[in-house]
Protein backbone atom coordinates (compact mmCIF):
# COMPACT_ATOMS: atom_id res chain seq x y z
CA UNK A 1 0.00 0.00 0.00
CA UNK A 2 1.33 3.41 -0.92
CA UNK A 3 2.31 5.66 2.01
CA UNK A 4 -0.05 8.56 2.69
CA UNK A 5 1.09 12.01 1.61
CA UNK A 6 3.29 13.78 4.21
CA UNK A 7 0.72 16.54 4.79
CA UNK A 8 -2.00 13.99 5.48
CA UNK A 9 0.18 12.14 7.98
CA UNK A 10 0.87 15.40 9.84
CA UNK A 11 -2.83 16.22 10.00
CA UNK A 12 -3.69 12.80 11.41
CA UNK A 13 -0.92 13.10 14.03
CA UNK A 14 -2.20 16.50 15.10
CA UNK A 15 -5.72 15.20 15.56
CA UNK A 16 -4.43 12.25 17.58
CA UNK A 17 -2.46 14.51 19.96
CA UNK A 18 -5.49 16.75 20.48
CA UNK A 19 -7.73 13.79 21.29
CA UNK A 20 -5.18 12.42 23.78
CA UNK A 21 -4.89 15.81 25.52
CA UNK A 22 -8.67 16.04 25.84
CA UNK A 23 -8.84 12.53 27.29
CA UNK A 24 -6.17 13.33 29.89
CA UNK A 25 -7.92 16.53 30.87
CA UNK A 26 -11.14 14.59 31.60
CA UNK A 27 -9.47 11.74 33.46
CA UNK A 28 -9.60 11.52 37.29
CA UNK A 29 -6.70 13.31 38.98
CA UNK A 30 -4.06 11.25 40.80
CA UNK A 31 -4.69 10.63 44.50
CA UNK A 32 -1.45 12.41 45.36
CA UNK A 33 -2.86 15.69 44.05
CA UNK A 34 -6.13 15.26 45.95
CA UNK A 35 -4.21 14.59 49.15
CA UNK A 36 -2.27 17.83 48.79
CA UNK A 37 -5.13 19.83 50.37
CA UNK A 38 -6.59 17.71 53.20
CA UNK A 39 -9.96 18.57 54.69
CA UNK A 40 -9.72 21.00 57.57
CA UNK A 41 -6.24 22.25 56.73
CA UNK A 42 -5.29 25.83 56.03
CA UNK A 43 -7.42 27.38 53.34
CA UNK A 44 -11.15 27.71 52.82
CA UNK A 45 -12.09 25.01 55.35
CA UNK A 46 -10.50 27.03 58.19
CA UNK A 47 -11.36 30.52 56.94
CA UNK A 48 -11.39 32.77 60.01
CA UNK A 49 -14.88 33.45 61.32
CA UNK A 50 -16.43 31.33 58.56
CA UNK A 51 -16.18 27.79 59.92
CA UNK A 52 -18.93 25.21 59.54
CA UNK A 53 -20.20 25.82 63.09
CA UNK A 54 -23.57 24.69 64.40
CA UNK A 55 -24.85 28.26 64.03
CA UNK A 56 -23.38 30.31 61.20
CA UNK A 57 -21.20 33.15 62.47
CA UNK A 58 -21.33 31.85 66.07
CA UNK A 59 -19.03 29.56 68.04
CA UNK A 60 -20.84 27.44 70.64
CA UNK A 61 -18.62 26.37 73.55
CA UNK A 62 -19.77 24.02 76.32
CA UNK A 63 -18.69 23.34 79.88
CA UNK A 64 -20.20 21.86 83.04
CA UNK A 65 -22.27 23.70 85.63
CA UNK A 66 -21.26 24.77 88.20
CA UNK A 67 -17.94 25.89 86.75
CA UNK A 68 -15.29 25.90 89.46
CA UNK A 69 -12.20 28.00 90.01
CA UNK A 70 -9.48 28.22 88.93
CA UNK A 71 -10.91 27.02 85.63
CA UNK A 72 -13.64 29.67 85.66
CA UNK A 73 -13.87 32.77 87.81
CA UNK A 74 -16.97 33.08 90.01
CA UNK A 75 -18.67 30.28 88.07
CA UNK A 76 -19.08 32.47 84.98
CA UNK A 77 -17.62 30.87 81.81
CA UNK A 78 -18.45 33.91 79.69
CA UNK A 79 -16.34 36.26 81.81
CA UNK A 80 -13.07 35.38 80.10
CA UNK A 81 -11.51 34.94 83.55
CA UNK A 82 -10.16 31.65 84.85
CA UNK A 83 -7.86 29.28 82.99
CA UNK A 84 -10.34 27.47 80.77
CA UNK A 85 -12.44 30.54 80.06
CA UNK A 86 -9.31 32.38 78.94
CA UNK A 87 -8.19 29.40 76.81
CA UNK A 88 -11.62 29.13 75.22
CA UNK A 89 -11.64 32.78 74.15
CA UNK A 90 -8.05 32.56 72.94
CA UNK A 91 -8.99 29.61 70.72
CA UNK A 92 -12.10 31.46 69.53
CA UNK A 93 -10.02 34.49 68.58
CA UNK A 94 -7.54 32.30 66.74
CA UNK A 95 -10.47 30.84 64.79
CA UNK A 96 -11.71 34.32 63.91
CA UNK A 97 -14.55 34.73 66.45
CA UNK A 98 -14.54 37.65 68.86
CA UNK A 99 -16.11 37.50 72.31
CA UNK A 100 -19.51 38.69 71.06
CA UNK A 101 -19.67 35.73 68.65
CA UNK A 102 -19.17 33.11 71.41
CA UNK A 103 -22.18 31.40 72.99
CA UNK A 104 -21.77 29.24 76.11
CA UNK A 105 -23.75 26.08 76.78
CA UNK A 106 -24.04 23.90 79.89
CA UNK A 107 -23.19 20.22 79.33
CA UNK A 108 -22.51 17.70 82.15
CA UNK A 109 -18.93 16.39 82.29
CA UNK A 110 -19.68 12.76 81.42
CA UNK A 111 -22.09 13.69 78.64
CA UNK A 112 -19.44 15.78 76.88
CA UNK A 113 -17.48 12.72 75.74
CA UNK A 114 -20.32 10.16 75.67
CA UNK A 115 -21.30 8.65 72.31
CA UNK A 116 -23.85 10.60 70.28
CA UNK A 117 -24.25 13.85 68.38
CA UNK A 118 -23.14 17.00 70.21
CA UNK A 119 -24.97 20.30 70.61
CA UNK A 120 -21.72 22.31 70.82
CA UNK A 121 -18.81 23.14 68.54
CA UNK A 122 -16.31 22.22 71.25
CA UNK A 123 -16.36 21.49 74.97
CA UNK A 124 -13.75 22.63 77.48
CA UNK A 125 -14.05 20.95 80.88
CA UNK A 126 -10.82 19.32 82.09
CA UNK A 127 -11.38 16.28 79.90
CA UNK A 128 -8.24 14.16 79.63
CA UNK A 129 -7.41 12.81 76.19
CA UNK A 130 -7.55 9.01 76.02
CA UNK A 131 -7.79 6.40 73.30
CA UNK A 132 -10.95 5.02 74.90
CA UNK A 133 -12.68 8.39 74.70
CA UNK A 134 -11.45 8.89 71.14
CA UNK A 135 -13.79 6.06 70.13
CA UNK A 136 -16.77 8.34 70.82
CA UNK A 137 -15.45 11.89 70.25
CA UNK A 138 -12.69 13.91 68.62
CA UNK A 139 -10.08 15.80 70.62
CA UNK A 140 -7.95 18.79 69.78
CA UNK A 141 -4.29 18.64 70.66
CA UNK A 142 -3.65 19.12 74.39
CA UNK A 143 -4.03 22.58 75.89
CA UNK A 144 -2.89 21.64 79.41
CA UNK A 145 -0.45 19.04 80.74
CA UNK A 146 -1.98 17.32 83.77
CA UNK A 147 0.01 16.40 86.87
CA UNK A 148 -0.69 14.44 90.04
CA UNK A 149 -1.15 16.35 93.29
CA UNK A 150 -1.20 15.84 97.06
CA UNK A 151 -4.17 16.99 99.16
CA UNK A 152 -4.10 17.36 102.95
CA UNK A 153 -6.27 18.99 105.62
CA UNK A 154 -5.31 22.57 106.40
CA UNK A 155 -3.14 22.90 109.50
CA UNK A 156 -2.02 19.25 109.44
CA UNK A 157 1.58 18.05 109.35
CA UNK A 158 1.06 16.83 105.79
CA UNK A 159 -0.15 20.27 104.69
CA UNK A 160 3.26 21.74 105.50
CA UNK A 161 5.22 19.24 103.35
CA UNK A 162 7.66 20.94 101.00
CA UNK A 163 9.30 17.95 99.32
CA UNK A 164 8.86 14.29 98.44
CA UNK A 165 11.07 13.40 101.41
CA UNK A 166 8.55 15.12 103.72
CA UNK A 167 5.85 12.71 102.48
CA UNK A 168 7.74 9.46 103.08
CA UNK A 169 6.73 9.05 106.73
CA UNK A 170 3.06 9.92 106.12
CA UNK A 171 0.14 7.61 105.46
CA UNK A 172 -1.00 8.31 101.92
CA UNK A 173 -4.05 7.05 100.07
CA UNK A 174 -5.30 6.82 96.49
CA UNK A 175 -7.80 5.05 94.29
CA UNK A 176 -6.84 1.57 93.07
CA UNK A 177 -5.54 1.22 89.53
CA UNK A 178 -4.72 4.91 89.09
CA UNK A 179 -1.59 6.80 88.20
CA UNK A 180 -2.11 8.54 91.55
CA UNK A 181 -1.36 5.28 93.33
CA UNK A 182 1.61 4.70 91.03
CA UNK A 183 3.10 8.03 92.10
CA UNK A 184 2.82 7.05 95.76
CA UNK A 185 4.49 3.67 95.18
CA UNK A 186 7.07 4.69 92.57
CA UNK A 187 7.90 8.33 93.35
CA UNK A 188 7.21 8.91 97.06
CA UNK A 189 8.02 5.33 98.16
CA UNK A 190 6.59 5.83 101.66
CA UNK A 191 7.83 3.86 104.66
CA UNK A 192 4.36 2.34 105.03
CA UNK A 193 2.11 0.82 102.38
CA UNK A 194 -0.36 3.17 100.75
CA UNK A 195 -4.03 2.97 101.68
CA UNK A 196 -5.91 1.80 98.59
CA UNK A 197 -9.57 2.59 97.90
CA UNK A 198 -12.03 1.29 95.35
CA UNK A 199 -13.27 4.81 94.60
CA UNK A 200 -12.05 8.37 95.00
CA UNK A 201 -15.07 9.14 97.20
CA UNK A 202 -13.76 6.63 99.73
CA UNK A 203 -10.32 8.23 99.66
CA UNK A 204 -11.88 11.65 100.28
CA UNK A 205 -13.89 10.29 103.20
CA UNK A 206 -10.74 8.77 104.68
CA UNK A 207 -9.03 12.17 104.46
CA UNK A 208 -11.97 13.93 106.10
CA UNK A 209 -12.05 11.38 108.93
CA UNK A 210 -8.31 11.50 109.56
CA UNK A 211 -7.75 7.90 108.48
CA UNK A 212 -4.92 9.01 106.16
CA UNK A 213 -2.63 12.02 106.29
CA UNK A 214 -3.04 12.92 102.63
CA UNK A 215 -4.42 11.59 99.36
CA UNK A 216 -3.11 11.81 95.81
CA UNK A 217 -5.28 12.63 92.80
CA UNK A 218 -4.71 14.26 89.46
CA UNK A 219 -4.31 18.02 89.78
CA UNK A 220 -7.68 19.01 88.25
CA UNK A 221 -9.47 16.65 90.62
CA UNK A 222 -7.49 18.18 93.47
CA UNK A 223 -8.74 21.63 92.39
CA UNK A 224 -12.31 20.38 92.46
CA UNK A 225 -12.02 18.57 95.79
CA UNK A 226 -10.51 21.54 97.63
CA UNK A 227 -12.88 24.05 96.02
CA UNK A 228 -16.15 22.20 96.42
CA UNK A 229 -15.99 18.95 98.39
CA UNK A 230 -13.40 19.11 101.18
CA UNK A 231 -13.08 22.84 101.64
CA UNK A 232 -10.94 22.50 104.77
CA UNK A 233 -8.25 20.81 102.67
CA UNK A 234 -5.54 22.35 100.49
CA UNK A 235 -3.30 21.31 97.65
CA UNK A 236 0.13 20.63 99.16
CA UNK A 237 1.91 20.43 95.83
CA UNK A 238 2.15 18.67 92.51
CA UNK A 239 4.58 16.10 91.13
CA UNK A 240 6.69 16.58 88.04
CA UNK A 241 5.85 14.30 85.11
CA UNK A 242 7.17 10.80 85.65
CA UNK A 243 8.44 10.42 82.09
CA UNK A 244 6.83 9.55 78.80
CA UNK A 245 3.96 11.47 77.23
CA UNK A 246 2.20 13.70 79.76
CA UNK A 247 -1.50 13.35 80.42
CA UNK A 248 -3.27 16.23 78.69
CA UNK A 249 -6.61 18.00 78.59
CA UNK A 250 -8.10 18.42 75.12
CA UNK A 251 -11.04 20.27 73.65
CA UNK A 252 -13.86 17.82 72.91
CA UNK A 253 -15.56 17.82 69.51
CA UNK A 254 -18.19 15.68 67.83
CA UNK A 255 -16.80 12.48 66.32
CA UNK A 256 -15.66 13.29 62.78
CA UNK A 257 -16.25 17.02 63.23
CA UNK A 258 -15.19 19.22 60.31
CA UNK A 259 -13.78 21.62 62.93
CA UNK A 260 -11.32 19.21 64.57
CA UNK A 261 -8.26 20.06 62.49
CA UNK A 262 -9.02 23.79 62.60
CA UNK A 263 -9.38 23.77 66.39
CA UNK A 264 -6.23 21.67 66.73
CA UNK A 265 -4.32 24.14 64.57
CA UNK A 266 -5.56 26.96 66.83
CA UNK A 267 -4.44 25.18 70.02
CA UNK A 268 -1.06 24.34 68.47
CA UNK A 269 -0.54 27.99 67.53
CA UNK A 270 -1.40 29.17 71.05
CA UNK A 271 1.05 26.68 72.52
CA UNK A 272 3.83 27.63 70.08
CA UNK A 273 3.46 31.39 70.51
CA UNK A 274 3.47 31.16 74.32
CA UNK A 275 -0.17 32.17 74.90
CA UNK A 276 -1.10 28.96 76.74
CA UNK A 277 1.91 29.28 79.02
CA UNK A 278 0.97 32.86 79.91
CA UNK A 279 -2.64 31.88 80.66
CA UNK A 280 -1.47 28.95 82.82
CA UNK A 281 0.95 31.15 84.72
CA UNK A 282 -1.77 33.68 85.50
CA UNK A 283 -4.63 31.40 86.47
CA UNK A 284 -3.05 28.19 87.74
CA UNK A 285 0.45 28.69 89.09
CA UNK A 286 -0.27 31.90 91.00
CA UNK A 287 -3.94 31.54 91.90
CA UNK A 288 -3.77 27.93 93.10
CA UNK A 289 -0.26 27.92 94.58
CA UNK A 290 0.63 24.32 93.74
CA UNK A 291 4.44 24.11 93.94
CA UNK A 292 6.28 21.18 92.40
CA UNK A 293 7.37 18.65 95.00
CA UNK A 294 10.94 17.42 94.42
Amino acid sequence: MRPAPRTLRRAVAGITVALLAAAVGCAPQPEEEEAASPSGSAGGACAKGELATRTSGTLTIATDEPAYEPWFKNGEPASGEGFESAVAYAVAEQLGYDKSAVVWQSVPFNKAFAPGAKTFDFDINQVSISEERRKAVDFSSGYYDVRQAVIALKGSKAASAKSIADLKGLELGAQVGTTSLDYIDDVVKPTGAAAVYAKNDQAKSALKNGQVDAIVTDLPTAFYITAAEVTDARIVGQFANKGGTPEQFGLVLDKGSALTSCVTDAVDTLRENGTLAKIEQRWLSDAVDAPVLK
